[in-house]
């Protein structure tokens, strides 16, 4: 039986500054991205509080494909993911799928791995409740507000640290952080402070791993 505490933080609406849009055969999907969802998880439940694991990993799609414009041989795949996540007593299926496209076949199976656990994982926790987007399942979206803007959480910082680490390629470091620009512009990370510093080091460290590394095996 979870706390009070939790209770309340389960059943609060969902901040629309972390709800993103994307389109899918011409229709919009409003969704939070994985990083979210686990600084979420560490703030609700703490950081030893919960537990995540990979129960499922199916291949169902492996065939070579053309990429880009300039037609170079490359593969597509595609996964389908169950993941487990277990609070206390309580435990909760996700499943989800992930495609990745890449010259190199094992970077594309990786990326559809990461891509699939992250969207099971995030199916799992939203059956919790509103702050893991349970909200977007109501089409009028009526527990999704526009909460006053609030500073940066440690448990922020360290999922967002947490994801840049996660990456396999510099193509998705860099969309990554693009993508989260406006919400480190709403909660004050921005250049100048600590916490930009620390999480744009971390950043730019990796991405010159990768970068060494995609240039190796190029």
């Amino acid at each position: 039986m979870f706390s009070t505490q939790i209770n309340g933080a389960l059943s609060a609406p969902l901040d629309r500054a972390f709800v993103k849009e994307r389109e899918q055969s011409g229709r919009r999907f409003s969704y939070i991205e994985g990083w979210h969802a686990i600084a979420e998880a560490n703030r609700i439940f703490g950081f030893d509080g919960w537990h995540r694991e990979t129960v499922e990993v199916r291949l169902v799609n492996e065939r070579p494909r053309k990429i880009g414009r300039d037609g170079r041989e490359g593969w597509a795949v595609s996964y389908i993911v169950r993941v487990r996540i277990i609070v206390m007593d309580t435990i909760r299926d996700g499943m989800g799928s992930g495609h990745g496209i890449d010259v190199d076949l094992g970077l594309a199976h990786e990326s559809a791995i990461k891509e699939a656990e992250t969207d099971a994982m995030k199916r799992a926790l939203m059956t919790f409740g509103n702050p893991f987007g349970l909200a977007l399942y109501d089409k009028e979206q009526r527990q999704v507000v526009e909460a006053q803007p609030e500073k940066l959480q440690p448990t922020d910082l360290n999922a967002m640290i947490e994801e840049v680490l996660r990456m396999k390629t510099t193509t998705a470091l860099r969309k990554w952080w693009k993508q989260t620009a406006d919400f480190r512009n709403s909660v004050g990370l921005v250049d100048g402070t600590e916490e930009y510093q620390l999480l744009y080091t971390t950043f730019v460290t990796h991405g010159k791993k990768l970068a060494a590394g995609e240039t190796v095996n190029g």
